[in-house]
């Protein structure tokens, strides 16, 4: 177990956190959500020891041993992929290091050997002999091959990396798992090997997440930054976003229909007090979700921008049509005799492993590349807009205040009118007048919707629109794109993004395309799919 008491950081006079008092007990996943810069690696720092608190305390059960995943990619660079991954458990690893230089030793005397003995009974008492076969099993789970774990660390990619960190974070069952964003760089198998692996996890695991889907599989609790304090609720982020909601409307009606909408918050307490889960922790959910009173349940404070997707024209039922589309960049074929067509009210998920083809594709049919070979047209009727995964060009060296910014692509160039559509998106009073060469990462996201809702287009084109968004800006974009009517051509790796949204799922492998009228899950779950996928991968 880990618990905090009077936990208060300030920066200067600025409190980040002030007086949290907290638990968390084992056999259970609590969910760290909060706006950005709410202080969600702070406080995994804190619990860790990393950054040092200005008072108030951490208390961890005595023995218990604390793992987190490591954000130094550089760290390992001159050590073996196995060995990086036995080195999460550190008393292990220091056993394994003074019990080889022993062995090592040309004099070898008796006071060494009565050593090596007290080492390998230690050795073995922390499961030592499987040390290797379990590290292995891990990092295979985690999509890192067996050819890979004898390499240095020095000789793998950025994601590669991520992966073996990751394992080093889990490797020899440490009592509480700290995790940072530890779905990142993770394709879907990786993220279901971690799903189960939580699932069967006996201890105390705190994670910070953008993937609402993996909170959805994993969480028990969610424990919510906001104002400085950390609230703790019972349940997945579904439950705590949609009983905050319900809350909220529950408030702000007063006595208007009252009721109505206590019945609604009670119905849907019960709901999800039924609802089974796959996971070992459904039964202790559903007596901890059934104790839960209409008080227990608080609106939330946190802000959702405005985003509605509407065209000015509707568009023709054949919208794009692409012909034996063809790419080449640096001697690498990416895109090879694409044909597909595109029709009126699709909303199609380009998934696969390797990003470049997808984003290569956009990029040709945004008329930001010219393709080597094939063709593609769009609808007469159609207006497009283009959402890139890289959006750099449209803010380095910018020196406008976000009003002149956005008046660049509004009809309107009224500043009243512009200062209100950026309220909606966040930028209320004095933010309004940020330059925007100074913003965010998930800022510059929110200003590249607000110019996409401005263009009145029907048809949109949106590269990862949710990397740098946190989870509130997530919400309100994934809802504005199921809401819409227009035609939607996306990547992400958001899972619940991706089936929300999607009624026609395309991936680019690299033997041709697999085309699909139907939902994410069931693209994933579907054994023709599946004996498909092999096949194309592995021609």
């Amino acid at each position: 177990m880990i618990s905090t008491s009077g936990i208060t950081l300030r920066f200067g006079k600025r409190p980040l956190f002030e007086d949290v008092n907290i638990k968390f007990t084992p056999g259970n996943c609590y969910g760290l959500i909060g706006a950005n810069g709410a202080g969600k690696s702070t406080f995994l720092k804190i619990l860790s020891g990393e950054v040092e608190q200005s008072s108030g305390e951490v208390h961890i059960t005595p023995g218990e041993r604390l793992a987190v995943l490591k954000q130094n990619h550089y760290e390992y660079d001159n050590f073996r992929v196995l060995e990086t991954v036995i080195m999460g458990h550190k008393e292990l690893y220091e056993v394994m290091k003074e019990k080889d230089a022993l062995y090592a030793k040309a004099d070898f005397t008796d006071e060494d050997g009565m050593r090596a003995g007290e080492l390998e009974a230690e050795f073995a008492e922390m499961n030592g002999w499987e040390a290797e076969s379990e590290a292995a099993e891990m990092l295979n789970g985690l999509g890192i091959t067996t050819e890979l774990h004898d390499k240095q660390m020095s000789e793998l990619d950025g994601n590669e990396k991520v992966r073996v960190l990751l394992a080093q974070a889990l490797f020899g069952s440490p009592q509480i798992l700290l995790l940072d964003e530890p779905t990142n760089h993770l394709d879907i198998e990786s993220i279901r090997w971690l799903e189960d692996f939580l699932a069967r996890y006996e201890g105390t695991v705190i994670v910070v997440s953008h993937d609402r889907h993996f909170l959805n599989t994993v969480c028990t609790h969610i424990a919510d930054i906001d104002f400085g304090k950390i609230v703790m609720y019972v349940g997945n982020y579904d439950f705590w976003y949609e009983s905050s909601q319900l809350a909220l409307a529950l408030q702000r009606s007063e006595n208007k229909k009252k009721e109505d909408k206590i019945k609604e918050l009670q119905a849907f307490v019960q709901r999800f007090s039924a609802n089974k889960s796959k996971s070992k922790q459904a039964t202790s959910r559903k007596k901890l979700l059934d104790k839960i009173t209409l008080d227990d349940i608080r609106p939330s404070n946190r802000k959702y921008p405005f985003i509605l997707f509407k065209g000015e024209r509707e568009a023709g039922k054949q919208l794009l049509l692409v012909d034996g589309l063809t790419k080449t960049i640096d001697g690498k074929k990416i895109i090879d005799n694409m044909t597909i067509a595109i029709n009126k009210g699709d909303k199609v998920a380009f998934v696969g492993p390797n990003g470049a083809p997808k984003t290569t594709f956009f990029q040709l049919i945004a008329g930001e590349l010219e393709p080597d070979a094939g063709s593609y047209s769009w609808g007469v009727t159609t207006t497009r807009a283009y959402f890139p995964k890289d959006n750099s060009k449209y803010f380095e060296g910018v020196d406008m205040n976000l009003v002149e910014w956005l008046r660049q692509y509004s009809k309107d160039p009224d500043e009243t009118f512009l200062r209100g559509f950026l309220g909606r998106m966040l930028f209320s009073g004095d933010e309004a007048m940020k330059k925007a060469s100074v913003l965010s990462g998930g800022e510059k996201v929110r200003c590249m919707l607000s110019k996409m809702m401005l263009e009145g287009a029907n048809v949109f084109i949106l590269d990862e629109p949710t990397n740098h968004l946190d989870l509130e800006s997530i919400t309100a974009l994934n809802n504005g794109l199921i809401d819409t009517d227009c035609t939607i051509l996306f990547t992400s790796h958001d899972h619940q993004f991706v089936q929300t949204v999607a009624n026609r799922i395309i991936e680019i492998t690299p033997n041709g395309i697999i085309d699909r009228m139907t939902t994410y899950d069931e693209y994933l779950e579907s054994a023709e799919i599946k004996e498909l996928r092999e096949r194309m991968y592995a021609e």
